[in-house]
């Protein structure tokens, strides 16, 4: 037997996994040349989260990243998780833009597209795989595993013969949430196996403890490639290590020929250079068994726990893992990977922050139950779909079919700030944060989200205070610090509760503050300050802290009850928030981009 693929994932799913996706370029470069002389079968480099990070939270431009990662990593295949008709983003986009999207990924640096679709639908990937052999790169068709009463491995040998008749040069299981068991993958890969002319490989996350001992079941039953990550970004809820996988197979039939003492000297980098990134460490990124029940990916994991930390609501994560399988199937049990992994995940945080399941929808769950992101794999509670979209149509072709050609349309709204087809792309992705970002870099105002000190947070000085009892004016406040944002110029957010209520407040350094001009170091924009207190039924307030995506209506409009008014985004996911009741807008107390607090008057209805 050949010796085996081995994918390494550090650059990619390793950081995704268990730092929320916030390794910056620079961290990266140092180390690509010993990268680049191991052998590897492949780089993971690009894709899944990635993008999104860099220009949210980095302010990194991401098609820099693949342009500098390729010079310098000039031996090896660099790999990217593309979602399908979805590509990078949580919408489906026309044909023109997945083929741009491909043919400049490809000319940046891509050899490798592992592409995927989050219902298992294969229609959604039909125009992804067509433009990566139109490119000449390597298509890696995707089975999204997961275990529900509707799939089993007759489903999934059927979706990889689809896959390869659409011309797949390889096959991979993609076992994003660690759910495989040992025996259960011998069985998958020797159907797939025995059913395919091309390769198969494994890819999965060692949430439950078992993927290593799944990865070896894989091999001895005919796989020719795994994933693995350096063991400074292994484990928990990424991958299996790459030097214990290579030294489990040293001098076996299934033999990596990769060298040991090397694969150590890149993990020493990157133990020393994970430090700078301790503030994304989050408590659920280890073994977890609960994974075999709840489903949660391992991406989804840390980005969840990051999200309900700035909600201040860190505390609700195991009720929400109780709830996700809860929507999961009254989804119609759709696999738990990007976008719908975010999809049903947020949903799960509304139903149990808000105290009402289904109270708020978001908008993205509408267009899943509308049919926009393909067919559900199983039944979808017709209750719920009722509750969501009423009487609306859904769809039964191909999403993607109904969207008309919009590159042509992107480009002009996006204009002179893009000074690339790149750019445009990056536009067309991220419509909101892309503008920014583009604003941004066009102004020299790109700021990257502060790295704190090590020592700095709590999680460094566990025995510092998060709760208080302040007496102010004889009045008594319990107040709880849940978590600290990063500095905007001179001043930080931090997160806390005021007798149970979500609030914010401002702090600007009192070493940068001019007495003689200014009113004091603390600015407070949470309920009290900003926006007053919702008492009246025709008072439009919002479930959960978020931030104004957009206003719908303006004073002296007439509404009638339900209505949409202002769109919200919490935790990536848009929602509407409707008239409470019919009547005529009196005020308008918001304007998009402003954070917003639950109970706060956003508008006002008589």
């Amino acid at each position: 037997m050949s010796k085996t693929r081995v994918t390494e994932t550090v650059l990619r799913d390793g950081h995704q996994s268990l730092i929320a996706t916030r390794m910056r370029t620079d961290d990266m470069l140092p180390i690509c040349k010993k990268l680049d002389k191991i052998g590897y079968w492949s780089l993971e480099v690009w894709g899944g989260a990635t993008f999104d990070s860099c220009i949210r939270f980095l302010k990194e431009d991401p098609w820099d990243r693949l342009k500098l990662l390729k010079e310098a990593l000039p031996k090896t295949r660099l790999q990217m998780l593309l979602r399908g008709q979805n590509l990078l983003g949580y919408r489906h986009y026309s044909d023109d833009v997945v083929k741009e999207f491909v043919k400049l990924s490809a000319q940046n640096g891509i050899d490798v597209f592992r592409v995927f679709d989050a219902m298992n639908d294969i229609r959604n990937l039909k125009s992804s795989i067509k433009a990566i052999k139109k490119n000449d790169k390597h298509a890696q068709g995707a089975i999204s595993y997961t275990t529900s009463p509707v799939h089993n491995n007759k489903l999934f040998v059927k979706m990889a013969l689809q896959m390869e008749s659409m011309g797949c040069d390889s096959i991979v299981i993609k076992d994003m949430a660690g759910l495989l068991t040992p025996y259960t993958t011998s069985e998958l890969v020797k159907a797939l196996v025995d059913a395919l002319e091309v390769p198969v490989q494994l890819h999965s996350h060692a949430t439950a403890g078992l993927a290593s001992m799944c990865q070896l079941k894989a091999l001895e039953a005919g796989c020719s490639g795994i994933d693995t990550a350096i063991s400074s970004f292994a484990e928990g809820t990424s991958h299996p290590t790459t030097e214990s996988m290579v030294a489990a197979l040293l001098n076996t039939d299934y033999d990596t020929k990769l060298n040991l003492p090397d694969l150590q000297e890149i993990g020493s980098y990157f133990y020393q250079m994970r430090k700078k990134y301790h503030q994304f460490e989050s408590d659920f990124t280890g073994l977890d068994t609960r994974v075999q029940v709840n489903q949660v990916p391992g991406g989804m994991i840390s980005n969840l726990s990051n999200q309900l930390k700035e909600q201040g609501e860190l505390s609700r994560m195991n009720d929400v893992l109780k709830e996700i399988p809860k929507v999961r199937s009254e989804l119609g049990y759709p696999p738990l990977v990007t976008p719908t992994s975010q999809i049903v995940g947020t949903q799960a945080v509304l139903n149990v922050l808000t105290g009402e399941r289904y109270k708020t929808i978001t908008n993205e769950v509408k267009l899943y139950l509308q049919g926009k992101y393909g067919k559900a794999p199983g039944k979808i509670s017709k209750k719920i779909q009722q509750l969501a979209i009423g009487n609306e149509d859904v769809i039964d072709c191909r999403p993607a079919d109904l969207l008309k050609p919009e590159l042509s349309k992107l480009k002009s709204e996006i204009g002179k700030l893009a000074t690339s087809k790149e750019d445009v792309i990056t536009y067309a992705m991220f419509p909101d944060i892309g503008k920014d970002f583009l604003e941004q870099r066009a102004a020299g105002t790109l700021t990257p989200e502060y790295l704190e000190p090590i020592g700095e947070n709590t999680a460094s000085c566990p025995n510092a205070p998060t709760e208080f009892l302040i007496t102010l004016h004889g009045e008594e406040y319990n107040i709880k610090v849940t978590g600290t944002g990063h500095p905007n110029q001179d001043r930080r957010p931090f997160y806390m509760t005021l007798d149970g209520v979500p609030e914010e407040i401002q702090v600007e350094i009192l070493s940068d503050i001019d007495l003689s001009s200014s009113g004091g170091a603390v600015s407070h924009t949470g309920k009290s300050s900003k926006h007053p207190k919702a008492s009246e039924p025709g008072h439009v307030t919002t479930s959960m802290p978020g931030v104004i995506v957009d206003v719908l209506v303006k004073v002296g409009d007439a509404v009638e009850a339900g209505t949409p008014v202002i769109i919200t985004e919490a935790m990536k996911m848009e929602t509407e928030i409707q008239a409470p009741i019919s009547g005529k807008v009196t005020d308008v107390y918001i304007s998009k981009g402003d954070t917003v607090n639950p109970d706060e008057i956003l508008i006002a209805i008589e």
